[in-house]
């Protein structure tokens, strides 16, 4: 059973919150985030405080973690971050085109991560993994809200369904984009004892929807201090990594699209006619081509949309071979344009279902990239079945929207 605890979180004081709140570190590049940097609440001067550094900086450095110990520090110093002086939960709510979904943020344990409780479905980056342990390590803090899923548990949804229409919450701001956050503080004894032990009893296990770095970094530092004598008893906070957990009911899953680099010396013609062989191809024009059944993938080539449908007997009907990430995988990006590992060619990149085909097309025109793939999500039961399986996804398998904000809630270790 998931084992969940209450923390002392550090949060913006109440009237900062939408000034503090930003996207996860991982979703914006260096330059985004630096349009930022001339806002002193902004969160990025902690996530991405290479912003604060000068030009040229290498963003994995000492130095760049050092200066964002130094600037957390100063948001505690100066106000900006307050620490609860209870051990509280906290129930974050997004709302996103009329959508709405509302999860609980905890302490996750660390010992489930490991032992399979909390189910993972992608590999993890090494390089990106010690990003997040170097991060973790010297502020001293986790930043970053890992993302997870459990089946709908009446016991749970009951006290965050009462509390949210017995409370007001504590933040309460639309952001730029147009997402509406809400945050609620649960601060009572009972209701948080509750809520522990509803979990230990009737949530045999949580799925990782978003965040394996985060959770696999916090393992590894974990371990890493347990190893070096900072474990006493098993229960210190680096036992644990700040989550936030949302009913399966509640979740969307967009597309996480493709786009390469070079079409590994095939002339677009003879890409075309290659993929032939494998799928029904059909020039689509300047249109974008967005597919709207599984097996169906768009292909942007050249100032060009074309429709992609899969050939029966060209893929496996087993759950990680029916995904259309993995006959996009094996199809097409291994055989044909030689990317062999998704996670570490450099060749490739992923492109969020949220910037819209446009994001595909800018990639490509830009002549940045060669060639653009669209495809069709995948599901929430079908990311279940798979990390009950034990098996694992291609990597980016999946985009969730509404992204949780950081510096909303702070896990300090």
């Amino acid at each position: 059973m998931a084992k969940i605890t209450p923390f002392k979180g550090l949060r913006p004081a109440k009237d900062l919150a939408d000034q503090v709140a930003t996207l996860p570190y991982d979703v914006v590049s260096v330059a985004e985030a630096k349009e930022f940097r001339k806002e002193k609440y902004n969160f990025y001067h902690i996530t991405r405080s290479e912003i604060d550094l000068p030009e040229g900086i290498e963003v994995h450095s000492y130095t760049v973690y050092e200066k964002a110990k130094e600037n957390l520090e100063a948001f505690l110093k100066e106000g900006i971050l307050v620490q609860d002086n209870e051990l509280c939960y906290y129930i974050y709510e997004l709302v996103m085109d009329g959508r709405s979904q509302t999860g609980l943020v905890c302490g996750s344990s660390v010992a489930d991560y490991e032992n399979g409780i909390i189910k993972k479905h992608e590999y993890t980056r090494p390089e990106k993994e010690k990003d997040r342990i170097d991060h973790i390590t010297i502020t001293g803090a986790q930043t970053g809200v890992v993302f997870l899923a459990y089946n709908d548990t009446e016991s749970v949804q009951s006290i965050i369904n009462d509390w949210k229409a017995t409370h007001q919450p504590v933040y309460d701001f639309t952001a730029k984009d147009g997402i509406t956050h809400r945050l609620w503080v649960i601060d009572n004894y009972a209701k948080v004892a509750a809520i522990t032990h509803n979990f230990s009893v009737d949530v045999p296990c949580t799925y990782i929807a978003d965040g394996h770095h985060r959770a696999a970094s916090a393992a590894k530092v974990c371990k890493e201090m347990t190893k070096n004598g900072y474990s006493i008893g098993g229960d210190e906070a680096f036992h644990y990594f700040i989550t936030c957990i949302f009913p399966a009911s509640e979740l969307a899953i967009l597309d996480y699209n493709r786009v390469v680099k070079d079409l590994n010396n095939h002339s677009a013609e003879q890409l075309l006619a290659t993929l032939e062989h494998d799928f029904e191809v059909n020039l689509v024009g300047k249109t974008a081509f967005k597919p709207g059944k599984p097996h169906e993938f768009g292909m942007y080539l050249e100032k060009n949309w074309y429709k992609l449908v899969s050939k029966e007997g060209t893929y496996t009907t087993d759950p990680i071979g029916i995904l259309d990430v993995s006959i996009l995988s094996n199809n097409v990006l291994d055989p044909i344009l030689g990317i062999k590992d998704q996670r570490t060619d450099k060749r490739i990149d992923f492109v969020g279902g949220i910037r819209g085909m446009e994001g595909l097309q800018k990639r490509v025109d830009s002549g940045e990239m060669a060639v653009a793939f669209s495809i069709y999500p995948v599901s929430i039961q079908q990311l279940f079945t798979i990390a009950d399986s034990g098996n694992v996804m291609p990597p980016k398998s999946t985009w969730f929207e509404p992204k949780l904000r950081d510096g909303l809630v702070v896990y300090t270790i």
